[in-house]
């Protein structure tokens, strides 16, 4: 069992075929989820880097921080990452629950989390620590699977994403989310299975 199994036992990193299927213009949708040059953000759980490289593509050098708790997929985000010349990215093997320990306070604009957000064994916690590490009025980006049932969201031909009792809809996520101190600015619908709230820190 790998440590994202471990700690995150109801995600799982998909294929980039089918990621790629699902996110072909990653920017498009980050800046539409209110990324903006200027900015620090961090990647949380990033995977392989699908939403990574975009990320450092518009903020540059040095401006974006990209976590994992698996160090193969933090491996294989740089190697990625690096292939195509992107600029700088400050990597941190590490649990997602403990970002608050990685990263001075108030020091983030845009904390982004993309199809993980329904695994989290203590989403509390862990809107808590983003609470944290986020400057005033920073944002908090969730993307998540709309609650369909899973043999709905097909993908290359076949189901894909969480099983249906893990989907939430978007009130499920702004019920745990506001409790922390975040104020729902916006939802993107993220065409055809997903959907983006945009949480602003109070």
């Amino acid at each position: 069992m790998t440590d994202r199994e471990r700690f995150f036992p109801a995600t799982s990193m998909p294929d980039e075929d089918w990621w790629r299927m699902l996110w072909a213009e990653p920017q498009h949708v980050l800046k539409r989820l209110g990324l903006q040059k200027g900015m620090q953000a961090v990647d949380l759980c990033c995977g392989y880097g699908w939403f990574t490289l975009p990320m450092a593509q518009v903020l540059g050098a040095g401006r974006v921080t990209a976590i994992d708790i698996e160090p193969a997929m933090i491996a294989a985000a740089q190697k990625r990452l690096q292939a195509l010349n992107a600029p700088a990215v400050n990597w941190i093997t590490g649990c997602a629950q403990e970002l608050d320990k990685a990263l001075p306070p108030q020091s983030q604009d845009f904390v982004f989390i993309a199809n993980t957000f329904h695994g989290v064994p203590e989403k509390e916690a862990l809107t808590r620590v983003v609470h944290r590490v986020l400057k005033p009025r920073g944002l908090f980006v969730i993307v998540n699977w709309h609650a369909h049932p899973r043999e709905q969201t097909c993908v290359l031909g076949r189901p894909r994403g969480p099983a249906t009792e893990l989907r939430m809809p978007p009130a499920a996520v702004c019920a745990i989310v506001e409790k922390a101190g975040f104020a729902l600015q916006k939802q993107v619908e993220l065409p055809p299975y997903h959907y983006g709230l945009v949480f602003s820190r109070q």
